[in-house]
């Protein structure tokens, strides 16, 4: 054995690699040299695999791989694990977890992972739950303010009236399959790097049934199951918000087996509004309002979800200045509280004045006092300071 790789080498591990670290490079080195994954060269991934396989099983015992680094691969001669690829599968004894290993190498291979010395397979005959049905809808922003009871059409699948769900046409029965005797399942015997494994997997013949149909049903040609147009009522909730999803319980496709049925998923769009706007459960709105009533102050109506309200607007509201209203927004999802509303004022600056008008403004304008303007003085005396204090 002289001639042989170090083993360390085939594994692209330091000799001070811990078991972890062998036993990830193993499993590396095994998936990108498996044969099954490249036919073009099956015979060089075996010599490989072979190589890989009689390091590892030095390696990840201790008392062997102490008297490998002791004497070599004269220290182990005849001690591996491994048997390579021969028909007889691997040989010797390995006391690794063979489980977790097969699972990370070939579980994909075999539709399954290891389980008591067998793969696991799921059964075609259990009850299996419908799919989801998935539906959009447009409200208002008003509906959705206040919910609102909505008819929906949709299309789902049912269980064929005709057939019962059986497949089968009326008066005539399934079939125990003869390949797989009604069992659903076949056993498979395949032969592979690691040698010779028995998996089970759904009997192709039946589809995994036990049961094969003869004479399908003509309504529903053999599947069971029918598509049908169906109208169901949903509480769309007051407070629901643009792109949130109701789920209406069991109003999807019909279950298999026995399963139960799926939902019915409906995306709930919101249409704008011309004056309102939604910010959580608030509601936002911008009134214009005259000069005149900006500096003497108004009683104003204003619009809500509820109604019109009336509104004072004090004396020299500025420009952008909120108010709110409590209470007056939109209510919580299944709470019994609701956001508020806030009101922005903005002035609306009056265009195609008069000549007279002009003349008006330009009298008011000149009978006014620095303390009529409490911001513009303001900024003019930290200007006059600004300059001061650059002297």
């Amino acid at each position: 054995m002289a001639d042989k790789r170090d083993y360390y080498d085939v594994l692209g591990v330091s000799r001070t690699a811990s078991e972890d670290e062998i036993k990830k490079a193993y499993r590396k080195m095994a998936r990108e040299n498996h044969p099954d994954l490249h036919p073009d060269r099956v015979e060089e991934c075996e010599a490989k695999m072979k190589e890989i396989n009689e390091a590892y099983s030095v390696l990840s015992d201790p008392e062997k791989r102490q008297k490998y680094d002791q004497f070599g691969a004269d220290g182990v001669d005849g001690a591996s694990g491994f048997g390579g690829f021969g028909g007889g599968g691997f040989t010797g004894s390995y006391t690794g977890d063979m489980g977790d290993i097969f699972d990370s190498l070939f579980g994909n291979i075999f539709g399954g992972g290891m389980s008591g010395g067998g793969f696991r397979n799921t059964s075609s005959n259990a009850p299996r739950r419908g799919k989801d049905v998935n539906y959009s809808t447009s409200i208002s922003f008003m509906e959705a303010c206040t919910g609102k009871k909505q008819e929906l059409e949709i299309a789902h699948q049912e269980i064929c009236p005709s057939c019962s769900g059986t497949g089968a046409e009326s008066g005539t029965t399934t079939e125990v399959c003869p390949d797989c005797h009604g069992k659903g399942s076949i056993r498979v015997t395949q032969q592979t790097p690691l040698g010779v494994i028995s998996s089970t997997r759904p009997c192709p013949h039946c589809g995994g049934k036990g049961t094969i149909i003869k004479n399908p049903c003509s309504k529903c040609r053999g599947v069971g199951k029918v598509k049908v147009q169906k109208k169901v009522s949903v509480n769309i909730p007051a407070g629901i918000d643009n792109g949130q999803v109701l789920r209406v319980s069991g109003e999807g496709d019909c279950g298999i087996n026995g399963g139960p049925a799926g939902n019915l998923n409906v995306s709930v769009t919101v249409r704008p509004h011309p004056i309102f706007n939604r910010d959580g459960y608030d509601v936002h709105c911008e009134i214009p309002i005259t000069y005149a009533q900006a500096v003497l102050g108004d009683e104003i109506t204003v619009p809500t979800i509820d109604g019109n309200v009336k509104l004072t607007i004090p004396e020299g509201i500025q420009n952008g200045e909120e108010r709110r209203l409590k209470g007056k927004g939109v209510k919580y999802l299944q709470q019994d509280r609701r956001g508020d509303q806030y009101v922005r004022f903005y002035i609306e600056v009056p265009r195609n004045l008069s000549k007279k008008q002009k003349e008006l403004l330009k009298e008011f304008e000149n009978s006014l006092e620095d303390r009529n303007y409490a911001k513009r003085q303001g900024f003019f005396d930290k200007l006059k300071d600004l300059f001061r204090g650059q002297q």
